[in-house]
């Protein structure tokens, strides 16, 4: 699909004291997303182009692509709604003084993207700073759990 302006609506971030270089390890393997009652599953390497679903239960699969992956340093899912598309964006930046910066930015795209804003904007608003919050928890976690065992990136 053609690259059309998207219109962002939602924006967060967090700071974890995880590693980059772990963050991105860590956070690029799709069995390491925890949002239940969602579960995620990825179609070959975390890379542009790689298809991925979302599987909610009661629900059919809502599948997603990966867009402009990277490495280290960002990416975006893309997935179609009814004429428009939802793009998900996550960005890492290394902090000076240690940690990483994780920030995510949900918008919409396309024809339809008007119809949609208000929706996505209900959907992920609610919950996106405490999710955030969540993950920066998660991967600061992991690593010590990493270090502990001997085996941090």
């Amino acid at each position: 699909m053609p690259k059309t302006e998207v219109e962002w609506l939602l924006e967060h971030a967090e700071v974890t004291g995880a590693s980059p270089a772990f963050v991105w390890t860590y956070w690029t393997d799709v069995a390491h997303w925890d949002d239940p009652p969602a579960s995620f599953a990825l179609e070959g390497p975390f890379a542009s182009g790689a298809r991925g679903t979302t599987t909610l239960p009661g629900r059919e699969p809502l599948p997603w692509v990966l867009r402009d992956v990277r490495e280290g340093e960002s990416y975006r899912i893309e997935s179609e709604l009814a004429e428009a598309r939802l793009v998900c964006e996550w960005s890492f930046e290394s902090l000076p003084e240690g940690g990483t910066k994780l920030r995510q930015r949900i918008g919409v795209s396309g024809p339809g993207a008007a119809r949609q804003a208000e929706a996505v904007r209900q959907g992920f608003g609610p919950t996106l700073p405490e999710g955030m919050q969540r993950i920066a928890r998660l991967l600061a976690d992991a690593e010590a759990t990493a270090r502990e065992a001997g085996r941090a990136t």
